[in-house]
């Protein structure tokens, strides 16, 4: 009980802190997605996503004002994997030439608890789902040169079928080469 209270304190605090502006953009360079997914049925296979962009606007007074508009770069996508990454890229999944980009855009803010609940319409691979992130949002922050920061941690999980993802291989032994559902874990800092 302790632990969900001083949650949702320190929730209301982030929303309501020492912010001098709502709009907030990502800072690319302190941002990453990252996704995972079962292969071969035994095991995850991890990747992330650089090239973030875009902005959020925190409504302090109504939450569920708030706004996210924001983009991924797909090129960046990196498994550890040149081969992985290249098929990744190729038209049997992302088809990065004609999709070079991913976005989430909000349609809807809840409080939920010591997190967010935040719903909207991602795009990926030229399909638009609604997707629901959990969101952390952290306090804002003065940093060394004096500049307000402040992060959001989000997940999400899709199926990526969904979104025309939809290659995979029949194992010999049974079950597919791919596993159709993605987890995302979402790092963003955030400047006004």
């Amino acid at each position: 009980m302790t632990k969900n209270w001083f949650a949702a304190l320190s929730l209301l605090g982030a929303l309501t802190g020492t912010a001098q502006a709502d709009m907030w953009k990502v800072d690319g360079a302190h941002s990453m997605a990252q996704f995972t997914v079962r292969h071969m049925m035994v095991s995850n296979v991890r990747g992330q996503l650089a090239g973030l962009s875009g902005t959020v606007n925190i409504d302090a007074k109504d939450v569920t004002k708030s706004v996210v508009d924001v983009a991924i770069d797909v090129s960046t996508l990196n498994t550890q994997n040149v081969d992985r990454d290249k098929h990744l890229k190729s038209p049997d999944f992302f088809d990065v030439a004609k999709f070079p980009k991913m976005t989430f855009k909000s349609t809807k803010v809840e409080s939920a608890g010591d997190h967010l609940k935040v719903s909207g319409d991602l795009t990926l691979h030229g399909v638009t789902k609604s997707v629901v992130l959990m969101v952390e949002l952290s306090p804002s922050v003065k940093d060394a040169f004096g500049k307000q920061r402040r992060g959001v941690s989000a997940t999400a999980k899709f199926n990526r079928k969904d979104f025309g993802l939809g290659w995979n291989k029949a194992l010999e032994a049974g079950g597919l080469a791919v596993g159709e559902e993605v987890s995302v874990q979402l790092d963003v800092e955030l400047t006004p």
